[in-house]
């Protein structure tokens, strides 16, 4: 059994983290997921440069709809990354404009990044039956916060934590990145959010199999193939069998802030991967 199937076998759903349709038909995946960068790779030298960012999105996203069964995730413009109400009504934009491709929308996740504004706007999209996917999380505040919210699905980023920890030469004996999924996930399932806890950004293979058993795990199309082409045996992170709690107080703004203020990874990480995604916005 290939690791693919391993990973398939411990229970988790495999995304391809990827916009190219041709490379999705190729996969099969369940769900698939896109951000600016994704999507600004997808569109060279394509017509629909003639678009505006948002329209090639959800044109992007339609055709994606049309190949895989589950979940396609659209992100908000990042610009919008911290104004709630913006992000509220650039979601509801989105899901009218898949409406228009006659798209089920229940099957759209609005993608938003994990700033204290974004997982606000996401609690009243939610209310209002509008699914979301919070990306950018490298700490737990930032999830527990948007398991409180309700949010559909989380979006913690493996190889970025690990990224940061290498560039500081901050030495360590065990991935930072897989062990703050890892943490998480024990404390989201502890607590029995039904929040969906997706790992994100990977860098290698053994990453992805140390957290074999968490919900998704949304990996490009090169580590898919990575995995397909090994059989050796998976050794995941992720426990089988957790307690479960009374769940605690809802976290305040001001307790948000004060741990991510105290958290330079996770704050310099979502900083960054915002503007990031801006660059890339600005591009197309």
């Amino acid at each position: 059994m290939n690791q693919l199937h391993q990973l398939e076998s411990f229970g988790t759903i495999v995304v391809a983290d990827t916009g190219d349709l041709e490379v999705i038909k190729k996969i099969k995946p369940q769900d698939a997921t896109t951000n600016p960068s994704l999507i600004l790779k997808t569109i060279k030298d394509s017509d629909l440069k003639s678009k505006n960012p948002l329209e090639i999105s959800v044109e992007i996203g339609t055709q994606i709809s049309k190949i895989v069964k589950g979940y396609i995730s659209t992100e908000v413009d990042p610009k919008k990354s911290f104004d709630t109400l913006a992000t509220i009504n650039e979601a509801h934009k989105i899901i009218q404009m898949y409406r228009d491709n006659n798209v089920d929308t229940n099957r759209i996740l609005i993608k938003i990044a994990s700033t204290w504004q974004g997982i606000k706007a996401a609690e009243i999209l939610e209310k209002q039956g509008i699914k979301c996917n919070m990306t950018l999380i490298f700490s737990l505040i930032q999830a527990r916060a948007c398991a409180e919210a309700g949010v559909t699905l989380i979006s913690p980023f493996v190889g970025r934590i690990t990224d940061w920890y290498k560039k500081n030469e901050i030495e360590f004996s065990q991935d930072p990145g897989v062990n703050k999924v890892v943490e998480i996930y024990e404390y989201l399932k502890k607590y029995d959010y039904p929040t969906i806890i997706m790992g994100a950004s990977f860098r290698n293979t053994k990453q992805i199999t140390s957290l074999a058993g968490c919900d998704r795990l949304t990996i490009s199309p090169k580590l898919i193939d990575e995995l397909k082409k090994s059989s050796e045996i998976i050794k995941s992170k992720i426990p089988i069998k957790i307690i479960k709690y009374k769940k605690p107080e809802p976290i305040s703004q001001s307790k948000f802030y004060l741990e991510m203020s105290g958290d330079v990874m996770a704050t310099e990480k979502l900083n960054e991967g915002i503007h990031k995604f801006i660059q890339d916005i600005n591009k197309m």
